[in-house]
């Protein structure tokens, strides 16, 4: 990062407001940065942390609306697929239970949410790929 930023140890540690040992100490690897220290060296060459998967694919970040959030102020978990404005039966599972419709929910069922992102992955790319079959369609989610 150094080298790319064209930035001695003394002018990165300077621009980042630590001593100029720190940065040695970590090039040379007897240090090893907190996460808000890397994000200081950072910050001088203008570069920021991404989280990429396996094969290089950056992951972006989570966009949480203000407007999707429960009934006590609090984030829905992010690893589930919000459904805003559900429709009885299919979209909300507190249907069979009696339970009134909220705003917005999600599937219950690892499977079936999963089952439901690739048949939607799928829809997405059927231009490019039309010979594909489908995925297989999911079955009734099962809630409990």
């Amino acid at each position: 990062m150094r080298r790319e930023a064209d930035l001695s140890q003394r002018e990165l540690a300077k621009q980042a407001g630590v001593a100029a040992s720190t940065v040695g100490r970590i090039e040379a690897g007897t240090l090893v940065p907190s996460f808000r220290m890397l994000l200081r060296l950072l910050a001088p060459a203008r570069f920021i942390l991404v989280v990429a998967d396996e094969t290089g694919r950056v992951i972006r970040p989570l966009y949480v609306w203000d407007d999707t959030r429960d009934g006590a102020d609090r984030n829905f978990p992010a690893h589930l697929d919000l459904i805003l404005d559900p429709t009885d039966g299919d979209d909300w599972w507190g249907a069979t239970y009696g339970l009134a419709r909220p705003p917005e929910t999600y599937h219950r069922s690892r499977a079936y949410r999963d089952a439901k992102r690739n048949r939607s992955q799928w829809e997405v790319r059927v231009k490019q790929f039309r010979n594909d079959p489908p995925p297989r369609e999911p079955g009734p989610a099962p809630w409990r």
